[in-house]
């Protein structure tokens, strides 16, 4: 039993640091919400996740799950996930959002390696900052998260996984065009330097340089971007030491606006936005007492983030540097008790420095794999907001192994940097207000999720629903209502809430043939002057199917992905000369379908396929598109895709040393 306490201990800390290497397009090696190791997938596998494994309800997108697209960066990587929305922030960007729980991703704390990243000035674009070639996998956790990596998780937690260095040596490429002029180049590799030390190098480089506008409204419909990024790793493994460090640079370029022929009297509206990143982390952990499966871990991160943004004659320059150090400790008391407690550090720098230490402390008490219960508490002081107490608490039950039960609760905060995060709104004429008091938001988040896995002949029915409610204490409140002619930052004065339900069945249908089916609907609410209505620009429904065939010794595989959008309400419109409303005052449903073919060949595979090929977009996403130095011009009423059908073809290598 101490032998195997040691080894679950060892494989877990290793999870969490991102050390557990695998064949790069083989198997994934999955991590649960406490740290525990789930049996490898292969990619022969079906489609699904983990539902009835792991503490916290968990979507694992794995190596596999990122080969049915194109996944060309992170944002599209959520093609074939039920519980991530991904659409355009505005009409003339090119800045991706993602939601969660019905509501924005400034609420899900993004996570690369289990370090929190992401934040502030990089948040508007960073779905396009990590390419899709790059990514072993990605856990999607709703609801509330272990305190351990801090207290901003609202909605949840999107943790990526990088290859890495220690895996099977491997030397892979890919190669990307579609049918708008797209064209991207991947390169990856490691290096065993020694019985202990290895590196690995990733490249990535995507340029479209040509600019299309399908509805002919004079506006480029996607920004012309140019972008390089490269990162270097290095892991140290002994039989007690690991250590793991990366740097990544990051250089972007985006050109959008008017075009030509359309442009009057020699001034065109035009949007320049260069970003410049780089980022750096070092990981220890040292296992000192293997009876107890007792670790020390100290992880460090840095980064440094400079935005140049012009939008028509409106200019927005922004430095953020941030630090970040997280020194924990765990051990397992006896078998069915354990502990971890730590200390951690945050500082960011930018449009004002924001110092916060905290500490942590949780206890997991597990019996085999019928019962978890884990609890965790932290304690924070910010040098602004002052001291704060994060409570957060996961239970999970599974009287067999055909049934688990889930219930959590737990509480998030996080502080605004308005502008950072949210100046993809200067595509518009609208005034920009933003109250001098802004409070740092509060929410509390509930959930319970039921999966249940049916044996019917050979083969398993996979069914899971769950529902979460997130409600806010404080708020930062983005009125886009009480004028059309301004956008209000305000905090919250009334109430705030999410209330979402999801249900999802698979079942392999025949040999080699996967069948998914979702549906979620949501009700966001929030309080604009006095009101409680409807959040804006924000779907009340979403359905999802999608079918695998991986027929005879998998030399083929055909994908495909249909997607229901349900409708929304617009922000309240102006009114026209006419006297009519500028805008609808709700958007329809839309429908999006997807498809790809794969053939594999020994160390290479080809790849074809499309994304949105019903052509479904939104019309006239930006309003007064015609002067856009007017009043009535705004870019930000976008609810649906900017482009119609885009066709893509690309190659796939992979070496793999056997």
């Amino acid at each position: 039993m101490k032998v195997k306490r040691y080894y679950t201990g060892l494989i877990a800390l290793m999870s969490f640091l991102g050390v557990c290497g695998q064949t790069p397009q083989q198997t994934d090696s999955l991590q649960t919400l406490d740290g525990e190791q789930l049996q490898e997938v292969s990619v022969s596998s079906k489609i699904g996740r983990a539902k009835t494994k792991g503490l916290g309800n968990t979507d694992f997108i794995s190596s596999s799950d990122l080969l049915r697209a194109a996944c060309c960066n992170l944002g599209e990587s959520f093609t074939t996930n039920p519980s991530v929305d991904v659409n355009y922030a505005d009409a003339a960007t090119g800045a991706q959002q993602i939601k969660l729980l019905g509501l924005s991703g400034t609420y899900v704390q993004m996570l690369t390696e289990n370090i929190p990243n992401y934040r502030g000035a990089s948040a508007p674009y960073s779905l396009g900052y990590i390419p899709g070639p790059w990514m072993q996998s990605i856990q999607v956790s709703k609801g509330a998260s272990s305190v351990k990596n801090g207290y901003e998780s609202i909605t949840g937690q999107i943790n990526v996984e990088f290859k890495k260095p220690q895996a099977t040596p491997f030397a892979d490429a890919n190669l990307y065009l579609n049918t708008k002029g797209k064209l991207e180049a991947n390169l990856g590799a490691n290096l065993q330097l020694s019985s202990r030390w290895t590196t690995a190098l990733l490249g990535h480089y995507e340029i479209l340089d040509k600019a299309h506008d399908e509805n002919n409204d004079g506006f480029a419909d996607l920004p012309k971007v140019r972008q390089g990024s490269l990162m270097s790793r290095w892991a140290y493994l002994s039989d007690r030491y690991i250590f793991q460090a990366a740097v990544k640079g990051l250089k972007e370029h985006r050109e959008g606006g008017q075009i030509g022929h359309h442009v009057a009297n020699g001034h065109p509206y035009l949007i320049d936005i260069t970003n410049e990143r780089y980022e750096a982390f070092a990981k220890n952990a040292y296992f000192f007492d293997p009876e107890h499966a007792s670790n020390i871990a100290l992880i460090l991160s840095g980064s440094l983030h400079h935005q140049n943004a012009v939008y028509g004659h409106k200019l927005y320059n922004t430095d953020q540097r941030n630090g970040y150090a997280s020194l924990m400790f765990e051990t397992d008391l006896d078998e069915h008790n354990s502990i971890s407690t730590g200390i951690s550090l945050n500082h960011d720098h930018f449009d004002f420095d924001e110092t916060t230490p905290g500490v942590y402390a949780q206890y997991t008490y597990k019996i085999g794999e019928q019962f978890t219960l884990m609890g965790g508490l932290r304690w924070d002081h910010s040098n602004i907001y002052g001291a704060f107490v994060t409570p957060r608490m996961h239970l999970k039950y599974s009287p067999s192994e055909l049934i688990t039960l889930r219930g959590s609760i737990g509480k998030g905060y996080r502080t605004n940097h308005v502008m950072a995060e949210y100046n993809y709104l200067l595509a518009s004429s609208r005034q920009i207000d933003i109250d001098s008091d802004l409070d740092q938001e509060e929410a509390w988040n509930y959930g319970v999720s039921a999966a249940f896995s049916i044996p019917i002949g050979e083969r398993k029915l996979d069914l899971s629903a769950e529902y979460y409610y997130t409600t806010f204490v404080h708020q930062l409140l983005v009125d886009m209502d009480s004028t059309p002619h301004a956008i209000h930052f305000t905090n919250l004065v009334g109430d705030s809430y999410s209330h979402t339900w999801q249900a999802e069945a698979s079942y392999p249908l025949f040999e080699g043939f996967t069948l998914t089916g979702t549906y979620r609907r949501t009700n966001v609410k929030s309080t604009y002057g006095g009101v409680l209505r409807e959040k804006p620009l924000t779907n009340r429904y979403k359905g999802l199917i999608t079918a695998q065939y991986k027929p005879g010794l998998g030399k083929w595989q055909f994908d495909a992905t249909l997607q229901l959008n349900g409708g929304g309400r617009m922000p309240d419109a102006y009114t026209t000369e006419n006297g009519t409303p500028s805008w609808d005052k709700n958007y329809g449903g839309y429908e999006q379908l997807n498809a790809q073919v794969t053939r594999f060949f020994r160390h290479w595979s080809i790849y074809a396929g499309g994304e949105n090929i019903t052509g479904r977009r939104q019309k006239n996403p930006i309003v007064g598109a015609d002067d856009p130095w007017g009043s009535h011009f705004d870019a930000t009423m976008v609810w649906g895709p900017m482009h119609g059908a885009i066709y893509y073809i690309g190659v796939r290598y992979n070496w793999t040393k056997i």
